[in-house]
């Protein structure tokens, strides 16, 4: 009479068939997560220049000229809000980097220049922006900054 045995738990040819099945599953994943979150920060990096540009109507409206930094449009230290910090963008924006870019805002005689790059190209994003008063937003695909020669987004 054959014995029968009570099976209990997974046999190690089984356990290494899902393992190597989970760690196909990531490698297929993994990188299209990274993309995904390079896209997701290249937006997020559009919505803060647009936030810039808000910013800095308000700022000219109340002050009559526009922002040199993003420090005057940031909170102030302590205190009242004044020209030198309008209290117009959160601190994270103010400080010249948030969710993987570089942000900085110079002033010109006519008005301002916004960019905005990368912090490390390739792997927190793949674009660089830039814009001005005009408020339209140019793009770069490439390591270089963008300038208002690059090509515009539509």
């Amino acid at each position: 009479m054959p014995v029968s045995r009570n099976r209990r738990g997974f046999s190690l040819i089984e356990l290494l068939i899902v393992i190597a099945i989970i760690l196909l599953i990531i490698t297929i994943a993994v990188p299209k997560f990274n993309s995904v979150q390079k896209h997701a920060r290249e937006v997020a990096a559009l919505q803060a220049i647009k936030t810039v540009h808000t910013a800095q109507v308000q700022f000219y409206s109340e002050y009559g000229r526009y922002a040199t930094s993003l420090t005057e449009l940031g909170p102030p230290a302590s205190g009242h809000s004044s020209a030198s910090a309008a209290d117009l963008i959160g601190n994270d924006l103010a400080s010249g980097e948030k969710q993987g870019y570089r942000f900085t805002v110079t002033g010109n005689a006519g008005g301002y220049v916004i960019n905005a790059n990368p912090v490390v190209y390739g792997t927190s994003g793949d674009k660089s922006f830039f814009s001005d008063q005009t408020m339209t937003i140019h793009e770069n695909d490439g390591p270089e900054p963008a300038t208002a020669q690059s090509k515009e987004m539509r």
